[in-house]
């Protein structure tokens, strides 16, 4: 069990993918995202196996909900600065997540 205060420190919020494109250099089929909070965070980029469901083109202008308060991460070439978050399928492929209306960026997760 965690506290509040706990889940607080964590900082999930709303954006946008405005690029998606092939990370032929990951060690797991995945793509780069580049993906827009607005504001004062603005568009941070981000890795992601989820070629399974998700084509780069269909991926673009998708809302997706994504923690921005770790450190940055770098995975092979690519430095991962937030990470989008998702839920398996039956099969176990990342089903990303996001709100189900359209929302400002940069709205926190409560």
């Amino acid at each position: 069990m965690i506290g509040f205060d706990d889940f607080l420190k964590v900082d999930i919020r709303v954006g946008r993918i405005v690029r998606a494109e092939p990370f032929p250099e990951a060690r797991k089929p995945a793509y780069r995202l580049w993906v827009d909070f607005g504001g004062d965070l603005g568009v941070k980029r981000s890795s992601a196996q989820i070629t399974r469901h998700y084509t780069p083109e269909g991926l673009i202008g998708r809302q997706v909900m994504a923690v921005v308060n770790f450190p940055p991460r770098q995975i092979g070439p690519v430095m991962s600065e937030v990470l989008v978050l998702g839920v398996p399928d039956e099969a176990g492929e990342v089903v990303l997540l996001g709100p189900g209306h359209e929302v400002p960026l940069g709205g926190r997760m409560f």
